[in-house]
C-alpha cells in the first residue's frame, strides 16, 4: 500500500534517490537508515521503536557470539536471540488469537478482549534477523561489527514490507561496496513500474470482484463462487508479485540486488511446482533453517513426514494469525506428502493440460482458505463452490465486466509476455518503445492512484 500511494512515489522516493546519489559512498548507508526508519514511522510511528529494538537485540547478538571460545557458548546466545525474535513476532501478532481461544473455554471466559496492532512487516524483518544469527552461528558469514550497515539491512525500506527475505550473506557486500550504474538504476526503474502496474493496474481490479462475489456467496451461486476465487487467484498473485517487483527495483535503484521472489507460480503442473515458484524466499527460508534442522529427509519416511506437517504448519502460521491459517498450512502439508508418496507419478503420467488443471483446481481452493475471515466463512463459501446451486444471472452481471480484465490477468501471469519481449530485445527501436512504455504506465497507475480509493494492501499482516 505504501509503495502504490502518491506521497511514496513522487516526494520520499524522489528525495531518497537524489540525495543518495549526491552522498559519498561512505555517507549512504545512514542516510538510507534515516531515510528507512522515516518510512517506517510514517506507517507505524510507535513501532518503530521495535524495529529499533530488534535491531539491536540482532546486533549485539551477533557481535556476542562471535566473541565467545566455545561452540556451546555461541549455541547458548543463538538460543537467547531467537527465542527473543520470536516472543516479540508471538506477542505481536498471536496473542490476540490464543485470547480469544482460551475465552472459549467457559472457565476462562472472563478474560479481557486482547487487540494489539500488529507492526507492519514484523514477520519479515524477524525472518531476517533469525537468518542472520543462525548464519553467523554456523559461520556462514561473519558478524556485522558496523550498526550503521546491519541497522540498515534489517530496516531496508524497498523489502521491509512485503518481502522478498533477504539474507544478511547475500547482501553483506553490497553493504560495504554496492556499485550504482546507470544500466542498473535504468532496469530497477522497469523493474518498479512493472511491479506498480501489477498491483495498481491488475491486482486492485480482480480485488473489487473478489470483494463483491464474496460479500454474499450464496447469492451469487457456484459459477459466481468460483469467478471470485479465481479472481482473489489472480489478485493476490499480482499484489505480492507486483510488492516483491517493486521491492527489487528499488534494490536496484539504490544498488542492490535481491532474490527473486517468483517465478510464475500459476504454469506449476503439481503442489509440488507451485511452492517451488510462489514467495520463494519463504519457501527456502523454511528449508534451510527449519525443515533441514528437523532432519529434513535423511531421518526414514516417517521422520521426514513429520517434519513436513512441521513446516506446513509454521508456514500457515506464519501468514496470519488465524486457525484458518493453520489449515492452510496443514492443507499444504497434506497434498505435498501425498504427491512425494503417492500421487506424483501418477499425476506425471497425465497430458500436460490435465496436470496444470489439477494443480491450479487445489491453488485456487487453497486460496479460499486464506482469503477468508475465518475457517467458518471459508468452508462456507467452499460449500457454494460445489454445491451447484442457482445465482448464474447474479454471477455473470457482476463477472461480465471483467472478462477482459480476466484474459489480461491470465496471460499476465505466464512468461508469454516476457517471451515476445525478449524476442525483440535486440531492436534499434526497443529502448525508446520501453521507456515510453513505462512512461505510459506510470500515467496510468498515477491516474488510478488518484481517482480511485480503492488500493488494499494484502499482507498488512506480516
Amino acid at each position: 500500500m505504501v509503495f502504490s500511494s502518491l506521497p511514496f512515489l513522487f516526494l520520499f522516493l524522489t528525495v531518497v534517490l537524489l540525495v543518495s546519489h549526491i552522498l559519498p559512498f561512505r555517507c549512504r548507508n545512514a542516510f538510507l537508515l534515516l531515510a528507512n526508519l522515516v518510512f517506517y514511522a510514517y506507517g507505524e510511528p510507535v513501532y518503530v521503536l521495535v524495529m529499533i529494538g530488534s535491531i539491536l537485540v540482532n546486533y549485539f547478538a551477533g557481535v556476542l557470539m562471535d566473541k565467545q571460545p566455545t561452540q556451546g557458548r555461541r549455541r547458548g546466545v543463538l538460543v537467547v536471540g531467537i527465542i527473543l525474535n520470536l516472543a516479540a513476532l508471538g506477542v505481536f501478532k498471536y496473542t490476540g488469537l490464543f485470547v480469544d481461544t482460551l475465552r472459549e473455554i467457559p472457565a476462562l471466559s472472563f478474560l479481557p478482549d486482547v487487540n494489539i496492532s500488529l507492526p507492519i512487516g514484523i514477520s519479515f524483518y524477524t525472518f531476517q534477523a533469525v537468518s542472520y544469527l543462525i548464519d553467523v552461528y554456523w559461520k556462514d558469514c561473519e558478524a556485522s561489527h558496523s550498526f550503521v550497515n546491519f541497522a540498515t539491512y534489517i530496516s531496508l525500506f524497498p523489502q521491509l514490507i512485503a518481502g522478498p527475505i533477504v539474507r544478511y550473506k547475500d547482501v553483506n557486500e553490497q553493504l560495504v561496496s554496492r556499485r550504482e550504474t546507470t544500466t542498473m538504476f535504468n532496469s530497477g526503474v522497469r523493474l518498479f513500474v512493472v511491479g506498480l502496474a501489477k498491483k495498481v493496474l491488475l491486482a486492485n481490479q480482480f480485488g473489487m470482484l473478489w470483494d463483491a462475489m464474496s460479500a454474499n456467496p450464496a447469492a451469487v451461486g457456484t459459477l459466481g463462487a468460483w469467478c471470485g476465487a479465481c479472481a482473489y487467484t489472480l489478485q493476490i498473485y499480482f499484489d505480492f508479485a507486483g510488492y516483491s517487483d517493486m521491492a527489487r527495483g528499488l534494490g536496484r535503484m539504490l544498488g542492490f540486488e535481491f532474490c527473486i521472489n517468483f517465478n510464475y507460480p500459476y504454469i506449476s503442473k503439481s503442489v509440488t511446482e507451485f511452492w517451488r515458484r510462489w514467495h520463494m524466499s519463504l519457501s527456502t527460508w523454511f528449508r534451510d533453517y527449519v525443515y533441514i534442522p528437523l532432519g529434513g529427509n535423511r531421518c526414514g519416511a516417517v521422520r521426514q513426514c513429520f517434519n513436513i506437517l512441521v513446516v506446513w504448519a509454521l508456514t500457515g502460521f506464519w501468514h496470519g494469525a488465524g486457525w484458518n491459517f493453520l489449515f492452510w498450512g496443514f492443507y499444504y502439508g497434506v497434498l505435498l506428502l501425498l504427491e512425494k508418496l503417492l500421487l506424483g507419478r501418477f499425476i506425471r503420467k497425465l497430458p500436460a493440460l490435465f496436470q496444470h488443471l489439477y494443480a491450479m483446481v487445489i491453488v485456487i481452493v487453497g486460496w479460499v482458505f486464506f482469503a477468508s475471515p475465518d475457517l467458518t466463512a471459508a468452508l462456507n463459501y467452499l460449500q457454494v463452490m460445489f454445491s451447484w446451486t442457482s445465482g448464474a444471472q447474479s454471477a455473470v452481471s457482476l463477472a461480465l465486466p471483467w472478462a477482459g480484465m480476466a484474459i489480461i490477468g491470465v496471460v499476465a501471469s505466464t512468461p508469454l509476455g516476457k517471451s515476445i519481449w525478449e524476442k525483440y530485445q535486440d531492436r534499434k527501436w526497443m529502448p525508446l518503445a520501453e521507456s515510453l512504455l513505462c512512461l505510459a504506465a506510470l500515467l496510468l497507475c498515477t491516474a488510478s492512484l488518484v481517482s480511485d480509493s480503492y488500493n488494499p494492501f494484502l499482507y498488512f499482516r506480516f
